[in-house]
């Protein structure tokens, strides 16, 4: 057990960072402020695909913050195990037919680093998890992972909030855009766009996507690799897919009460286009392509309809490794101890507290 070495707390942000944070720092008794600009969940957790896993290629050091990250949201699914927000159906991923094909080397890597990791033929995929189109699957076959899962970040920051309330803690929604208060060298709190002023002996930033800017405003660098994502929603309807898919032209999830969560790159670049003051503009016959493309790897090919469109920065820092902690030393701030582990996802975010 880790002594606090601060008393209170002010986080900018309520997305699954800033609520988790506020929820660990809340159980150890520390006094936490939440400060939102608008509704818990309004930015980038509420359009996250919010995969679980650490598939395919990536640093040793990402690898096992992923994995820690993974371990805890299976310690909560064995907590929650009937819950519908949060599940552990493996995932399946395969690449386009072509010289770029990368799953025998992504296979090989997983394997030697002891994930858990099926290389199966397009016919041993509709054995192991139904509810795939076998003939989607190209040639050279298909990763199954299934120690992965899913989560949908909505609903799993509403039942934190709830205990983060129940354990005195304060969530202000709806205040505006909120900066960091610095006065005589060190961070004492934070100030909404308002006006209102709330003290704090640190003040942690998770803003996803607004993390760099609101950093630079208090002099701190942080390379910004931030690109547009689009998430799509479908109505409820059937189906048997359990597991996550991510495809050459689609990535795939479940989501609560029968619907599925659906993601693309090529999607986010061709259909949405930003506008000078700040929102998005989001091209229909895309998302209807978008659409298209999810239906042709879902088994009996549905017919897909959106009910939700989400549009906005989907934060990853310059060096595309998102990382948690504190900001390194600086003339006007200074790198707190750690006092409380967050368990539940990896983003990326700062911390300041006063000297």
């Amino acid at each position: 057990m880790i002594d606090n070495i601060i008393s209170s707390a002010v986080v900018i942000g309520a997305g699954i960072f800033g609520v988790s944070t506020g929820v660990q720092l809340a159980r150890r008794g520390i006094r936490v402020t939440i400060l939102n600009d608008g509704p818990p969940a309004n930015g980038a957790s509420g359009r996250s695909l919010s995969w679980l896993n650490s598939a395919r290629m990536r640093s040793e050091p990402y690898h096992r913050l992923r994995m820690a990250g993974i371990d805890r949201y299976r310690t909560l699914f064995a907590q929650n195990p009937a819950s519908n927000w949060l599940r552990f159906d493996g995932g399946l991923t395969w690449d386009a037919d072509g010289a770029d094909n990368e799953i025998d080397v992504a296979y090989r890597h997983e394997v030697s680093l002891g994930y858990d990791a099926q290389w199966l033929s397009a016919k041993e995929v509709v054995r192991v998890t139904p509810g795939v189109d076998a003939r989607a699957i190209t040639q050279q076959g298909a990763i199954f992972n299934a120690g992965e899962g899913w989560v949908d970040l909505p609903a799993l920051i509403s039942a934190l909030a709830e205990e983060f309330l129940t354990l005195g803690g304060v969530l202000l929604t709806d205040r505006g855009p909120a900066r960091t208060v610095i006065e005589g060298g060190r961070a004492i709190g934070a100030e909404t766009s308002t006006g209102d002023r709330f003290q704090a002996e640190a003040v942690m930033l998770a803003t996803g996507p607004a993390v760099p800017k609101m950093a630079a405003e208090n002099g701190l660098i942080i390379g910004d690799g931030t690109p547009v994502s689009l998430l799509v929603q479908t109505e409820p309807f059937d189906h048997p897919l359990r597991a996550v898919l991510n495809t050459p032209r689609v990535a795939v999830r479940p989501a609560p009460g029968g619907r599925f969560s659906i993601d693309a790159d090529w999607a986010a670049n061709e259909g949405v286009k930003a506008r000078a003051d700040g929102g998005y503009d989001i091209e229909v016959t895309v998302v209807d392509a978008l659409l298209a493309e999810a239906s042709k790897v879902l088994e009996g090919n549905p017919k897909l309809k959106a009910s939700f469109v989400g549009v906005g920065g989907k934060p990853i820092p310059g060096d595309g490794e998102p990382v948690i902690g504190a900001v390194k030393p600086s003339p006007v701030t200074t790198s707190p101890s750690a006092t409380a582990r967050r368990p539940l996802a990896s983003s990326s975010g700062n911390c300041w507290r006063t000297r």
